[in-house]
């Protein structure tokens, strides 16, 4: 262990000399001692070392303080560094002990600094400003004793080799903090980029395309297909036909306005977004993009002409809330331009959809189902993974209309949640469940809630007063949300789960993986529950990314002691391998068709899955 001694008088250094050179192993009890009266270790010592583990000290002498600052530089820049520096603090002529103890200080912070004086022109605050910090800088009184100077040099050598190993941890901890943080960033650009392209994936337009429907602005949604690409890829291969792929995109990126957004949707299919103020503008660059990819493309030495089809739909501010609904027309109009033979811009128009006046029947239609008895609850079971017990029941809504029929709904749950009967609508199903959750001896019952009901400013005493009417408690009752609906306003949310919570409700994340949650955000709520959404599970088979995903879920979930319900489980395959993954609840089509009422009390009182009651009629998986 290296120790630095400046001192100007010759008698201290063989002193020193003395003390150092006469070292045998010490009194180890004593040393302990005197460390614990440095620094404050009240435990009790611990038994002396063997001799053999006794530090060695190699001590170099300088007269005055700027050769001790000179060599400490040189111990930094090679390496072998001093633990302990004692410092004499009158030192004619030159730096006196202060100022060389600050130049220290500032070229080692970590450095402990033993002050050795018989008088001082400085008092010890003068000196911890100087060299501080003050846990770094001890006294000595002269004429000093031997052991005095050995045992507090053994301590703050001790001292020193620990703090060292503490920063060495600390560094490394920094270093896989970066390294998260570099996978964390990594990961999420992979989940919202094209791996073939680089470009903005579907997720990650939906995402854009949530906020330019919200913002105020005019805007246009352009969908793109190549023509003839499945002749590319079945006469020239698919590394060809991905090489295009690249070059279109590549085209597109290129040629959108400044402010434009372009990504690829899956297989020859684009999307892009860019600011326009008016149907003409928005075809006249529609026409310029089609014009740009309409050339000879040179792939792989074969000459490919390029073409594509091109459906265009222009939003004004305000008047479609919904994103899905613009990509749906935008949709349309391609499909409309593809049947007109390719190679062309068609604006969507209202002709165009004849499930939008469909759609406003609907609305109409739906204000009065209740009223008339034509909605009903069917509920789905959730099983736990081991013993396929089960927990809970989720509640869906079913609509069967006498001039419509069996009405989806994906058609009338956004249609409610654009006016005021979501809130009508979403009374009925609370009181529907929470009359049925009686009935079941001890199972849960999960009801979605739309965003729009979520951001009810009463959200929270609304649904504790409905369940706590019926005598249910809280506990068997799960609100279920999307993180569409929590992210819109992160700190708003936080709040109303922590309430629920606290009050006893349960809460699942719906759909978990399809939006833009992050670690922090999620630990940031009050969740008992993950849901898997049903398109990764489907994709475990076959693709790596969605299997990843689903792992990653479940081990995410395991981690933050949530429970992770796999929806959609439609096949043994995908059962047993959720089983073997971990995954803590299994729901879908193979283990259970969601049912009706009394067929779920018949289901709940036989509590586990695989029973041979007559009444219930179990999916076999062959309709999922």
């Amino acid at each position: 262990m290296r120790i630095l001694i400046v001192d100007d008088e010759p008698a201290m250094h063989e002193s020193y000399r003395q003390v150092f050179g006469a070292r045998s192993g010490g009194n180890a009890i004593a040393l302990n001692a005197m460390a614990a009266e440095l620094f404050g270790d009240d435990d009790a010592a611990p038994e002396p070392e063997p001799a053999n583990d006794t530090l060695e000290f190699d001590c170099a002498h300088f007269n005055q303080g700027l050769d001790a600052v000179e060599a400490l530089k040189d111990s930094i820049e090679t390496g072998n560094r001093f633990a302990v520096a004692f410092i004499d603090v009158r030192m004619p002529p030159g730096i006196d002990g202060k100022e060389t103890a600050r130049r220290i200080r500032a070229l080692d912070p970590d450095i402990n600094l033993v002050i050795v004086t018989g008088y001082s022109d400085f008092s010890p605050l003068d000196i911890s400003r100087a060299a501080g910090p003050a846990d770094k800088i001890f006294y000595i009184a002269k004429p000093f004793q031997a052991e005095e100077v050995m045992q507090t040099a053994t301590a703050l050598s001790h001292r020193w080799q620990a703090d060292a190993k503490l920063k060495s941890a600390i560094t490394l901890l920094e270093e896989q903090k970066l390294e998260l943080a570099a996978n964390e960033s990594r990961a999420v650009h992979m989940a919202n980029h094209d791996s073939l392209t680089d470009a903005p994936n579907r997720l990650s337009f939906l995402h854009m395309l949530g906020k330019a429907v919200k913002g105020d602005q005019c805007f246009a949604m352009a969908m793109m297909d190549l023509d003839r690409f499945k002749i590319v890829n079945d006469t020239l291969g698919h590394l060809a036909g991905d090489e295009l792929i690249r070059m279109v995109c590549e085209i597109l990126q290129t040629n959108v306005p400044a402010e434009g957004f372009v990504a690829r949707l899956g297989g020859d299919e684009f999307a892009m977004l860019y600011p326009v103020t008016g149907e003409d503008e928005a075809e006249m660059v529609a026409e310029r993009l089609l014009k740009a990819v309409s050339i000879s493309f040179k792939v792989f030495g074969h000459s490919v002409q390029g073409g594509a089809s091109l459906g265009l739909m222009v939003v004004a501010p305000g008047t479609i809330n919904d994103p899905i609904d613009v990509m749906r027309r935008a949709d349309l109009a391609l499909n409309d331009a593809k049947h007109a033979g390719r190679g062309i811009v068609r604006l969507f128009d209202e002709v165009m959809d004849e499930s939008i006046r469909f759609r406003r029947q609907i609305e109409g239609g739906l204000s009065e189902a209740i009223a008339k008895g034509e909605l009903k609850l069917v509920f789905q079971p959730i099983v736990g993974r081991d013993q396929l017990e089960i927990t809970g029941f989720e509640a869906l809504i079913r609509w069967c209309s006498p001039e419509y029929g069996m009405v989806s709904p994906g058609m009338f749950i956004p249609i409610a949640e654009e006016s005021n009967l979501i809130h009508e609508l979403g009374d009925w199903v609370i009181d529907r469940a929470v009359e049925t959750v009686k009935t079941w001896p001890g199972q849960y019952v999960s009801v979605n809630f739309s965003p729009r009901q979520f951001r009810r400013h009463n959200f929270v005493a609304h649904i504790m007063e409905r369940v706590a009417s019926a005598g249910v408690e809280p506990g068997r009752f799960q609100i279920e949300i999307t993180e569409t609906a929590i992210f819109d306003d992160v700190e708003r949310a936080a709040e109303t789960l922590f309430k629920l919570r606290q009050m006893g409700f349960r809460i699942a994340l719906d759909d978990f993986g399809t939006g833009y949650s992050s670690l922090y955000n999620i630990r940031r709520f009050a969740l008992d529950c993950l849901k898997i959404d049903r398109s990764f599970v489907d994709g475990m088979g076959r693709e790596r990314e969605s299997a990843a995903i689903v792992h990653s879920v479940i081990h995410l979930g395991r981690a933050l002691g949530m429970e992770v319900v796999a929806e959609g489980v439609e096949t043994q395959a995908q059962l047993q391998a959720l089983r073997l993954a971990g995954c803590s609840h299994m729901q879908g089509y193979y283990l259970a068709r969601p049912m009706d009422a009394d067929d779920a009390l018949v289901l709940a009182n036989n509590r586990f899955m695989g029973t041979d009651e007559p009444e219930v009629e179990l999916s076999n998986g062959t309709h999922g």
